[in-house]
């Protein structure tokens, strides 16, 4: 039941109603911010639901150890488990773990090829399978078309979704959607676009395409927690 009940007072179901996931099998989804607002904390909030739905999340970081990112999970996982007040968590925690592998490429050196390579290894030795998979720190740069297409095609044959952070600067122009000029070209390619938008002491969170009900409550980061929270 601690788990269900996570999952059910999570705030992100309102981004995609009960169980489902907020990306279909081969979809793209991307978290914008300015460096440091809170994109990897979103992204490690969408992991953790899925986990507690006992799916498998392959998490790859282009920018951090992982050391780091397994200190980023147990933080969110600890700051969730105690506003909602769920305990013991250690038997969770562990089963959590079982579902979730850590991967990291020094930005250089990722290129799909060898992302699909290590992906190889993990199916054909019966390591793990993932269904969801993120990838942090992608530089959304001149070549990133490319890489997109091709993780695309990796995406569609392995029946799994991406997840990916991409850099919003503060004096970027956007389109009256609110996606930055700069990411308007690749924006066809995704299917949910998400916005970390600073606004005074507030981070609001703004789904800019296909994750949100217009009639459900905004969504915020707590400032204390960078928890999801909504509105009100």
């Amino acid at each position: 039941m601690r788990k269900k009940d996570l999952i059910l007072r999570n705030p992100l179901r309102i981004m995609r109603a009960d169980n489902e996931d907020i990306l279909p099998e081969g979809g793209f989804g991307c978290v914008l911010a300015r460096a440091g607002v809170g994109k990897t904390s979103l992204m490690v909030q969408f992991a953790l639901n899925t986990l507690l739905q006992g799916k498998n999340v392959l998490h790859i970081s282009l920018d951090d150890p992982v050391n780091k990112v397994c200190l980023w999970y147990e933080e969110i996982f600890r700051n969730i488990t105690a506003q909602y007040e769920v305990a013991p968590i250690d038997d969770l925690w562990d089963d959590i773990l079982t579902h979730r592998f850590i991967m990291t490429f020094k930005v250089e050196g990722f290129s799909v090829p060898k992302l699909e390579e290590r992906l190889t290894d993990l199916t054909e030795q019966g390591v793990f399978f993932p269904q969801m998979l993120i990838i942090d720190g992608l530089p959304f740069d001149n070549n990133v078309r490319a890489s997109l297409t091709g993780l695309k095609t990796l995406a569609e044959s392995h029946d799994l979704h991406i997840w990916f952070t991409a850099i919003a600067h503060r004096d970027d122009t956007s389109t009256p959607e609110g996606v930055p000029t700069a990411f308007e070209s690749l924006s066809n390619l995704f299917d949910v676009l998400i916005r970390l938008q600073t606004l005074g002491s507030e981070v609001r969170v703004q789904a800019l395409k296909g994750a949100h009900d217009a009639e459900s409550p905004s969504l915020l980061l707590d400032p204390s927690t960078m928890l999801i929270k909504t509105d009100d």
